[in-house]
């Protein structure tokens, strides 16, 4: 298979084939940095390639093979990230002009666990500014297009990265998670999202947005693919003391467990934000689906997603509000409407109502846990209320609008964060208007393992898998 073919297929395939030989670490990134120029741009999907250090690499990947060595786990597969997570001496703009010449003296733990993995980092791919904001709306470096159809978002803030993913240009992408800001997206174009546990991936050299809330984690085509970057990334930090020194799983042996013996609790209508039609029959489906494939699944009353929405909401708006202080003392300017939407009403919340909010949380995990968990080891329920929304109907001239739009999209989405528990979105199928929709899939902490097992079991015997999208590379007219 050519390397062409392999970038279209998933990561875990690719990195066989280099290892067996059957395809050289520099033709793959090749293929990819020729995906990138030629389709990224109708995507603007990407900030900037950093060709050189990748050619590079996948040599040295090349010639570690032809004397023998034995490979890492992910030599010579191609990826790219995230504008925000720093590597020493290249710029990381982070989707803004106040960091647009922004060069970082250290490398993000992730960044550096990866390279030890073999993978070769091909550059930055676009995103929200500063990471805020849920529909991949960027006045500054444009909006990034879903692969599905450009006239649709692409939720974000990891915008250009689930585009670069689901239209094949890489294999997968890291992206970040404060709000929802990796399920969203990838439930938007039809890959899958992992948001770990709260302190199993090192946040160490990403852009901070809200340190209790922020998370790390991989975005990809494939429970596999997933289990093999989590593999990578995941484990104890000296630069993060919140991460946890937990033994990392051997996520990829683990996702062949059958999960038949799970206990699925699936939230079962009513819900306090409704369902559109048309995604209610979806998620049904996909019920049945689960059922047909030898999962038991019983139904659970969704505890209410309110409160922990709010206290979400709370806590965020301040840590964003206290870490862009100074910023918006000098440059306020500079910033796009969609962020100043976000970040103004941080400064008019007290200290004592956010120091109720994080106090809180601790409580809030051990009743959630205790309804959903008690008798069930992970929650179904729908990642979206509503179809994947048009860029038009989401613009910054209605701000107040936009806001309302943007805690819809995030309605089951967002408590997780505030929770820390680990939770994961994958295509259950399409909307009328040929636009993907997902399902979300949750586990206690640290529960990541159940989660991939489950998520490939749904693939692999379930039909929880999309094709490509229509803007996709190799296809004609698509480069």
């Amino acid at each position: 298979m050519s390397a062409a073919e392999l970038l279209r297929g998933e990561l875990w395939a690719a990195a066989a084939a280099v290892r067996a030989g059957d395809v050289k670490a520099r033709e793959l990134t090749s293929a990819a940095i020729d995906a990138l120029t030629s389709v990224g741009p109708e995507l603007n999907a990407v900030a900037e390639l950093d060709v050189e250090r990748a050619l590079a690499a996948a040599d040295r990947i090349d010639r570690a093979r032809a004397a023998g060595y034995d490979l890492p786990p992910l030599a010579g597969v191609p990826l790219a990230h995230k504008d925000m997570f720093y590597r020493a001496g290249r710029v990381c703009a982070s989707g803004t002009r106040i960091r647009a010449d922004f060069v970082p003296e250290v490398t993000a733990t992730v960044l550096e666990r990866l390279d030890a993995a073999g993978a070769v980092d091909l550059g930055r791919l676009n995103m929200v500014e500063f990471a805020l904001g849920l529909t991949g709306h960027n006045d500054i470096t444009g909006h990034p297009r879903n692969p599905w159809s450009t006239d649709h978002i692409t939720g974000g803030s990891s915008s250009g990265p689930v585009a670069a993913v689901a239209a094949r240009l890489v294999f997968a992408a890291l992206g970040s998670d404060t709000g929802g800001s990796i399920r969203v997206p990838a439930a938007c174009t039809g890959i899958l999202g992992l948001k770990p546990t709260y302190g199993r991936v090192s946040r160490a050299g990403a852009l901070p947005l809200s340190h209790t809330l922020d998370h790390v984690g991989p975005l990809g085509r494939s429970a596999r693919d997933l289990a093999l970057l989590m593999e990578a990334i995941a484990g104890a930090d000296r630069r993060d003391p919140t991460t946890s020194t937990a033994p990392v799983p051997a996520y990829s042996r683990l996702i062949e467990r059958s999960p038949t013996g799970l206990r699925l609790a699936v939230a079962a209508p009513p819900f306090e934000l409704p369902l559109d039609p048309e995604v209610a029959a979806l998620y049904d489906a996909a019920v049945d689906r689960m059922k047909q494939a030898g999962l038991q699944a019983s139904e659970l009353a969704l505890p209410a997603l309110g409160p922990p929405n709010v206290l979400r909401r709370i806590v965020m708006m301040a840590e964003a509000a206290a870490r862009h202080e100074d910023f918006l003392a000098e440059r306020r300017d500079a910033y796009n409407a969609y962020t100043l939407a976000r970040l103004d009403p941080g400064f008019e919340l007290s200290a004592t109502t956010y120091l109720r909010a994080v106090g809180w949380r601790a409580e809030a995990v051990r009743r959630f846990a205790g309804e959903v968990f008690a008798e069930a080891d992970v929650l179904v329920l729908p990642a979206m209320a509503e179809p994947v929304p048009r860029l038009d109907a989401t613009d910054a001239a209605d701000m107040a609008g936009y806001v309302r739009t943007v805690n819809a999209l995030g309605h089951f989405i967002c408590p997780f964060n505030y929770l820390g528990l680990p939770a994961l979105t994958m295509p259950m199928g399409c909307t009328a208007n040929g636009l993907p929709m997902a399902i979300q899939l949750v586990a206690p902490p640290f529960g990541e393992a159940r989660l991939l097992r489950l998520a490939h079991h749904l693939e692999t015997h379930a039909g929880f898998r999309l094709g490509e999208p229509p803007i996709t590379v190799g296809r004609p007219g698509n480069g």
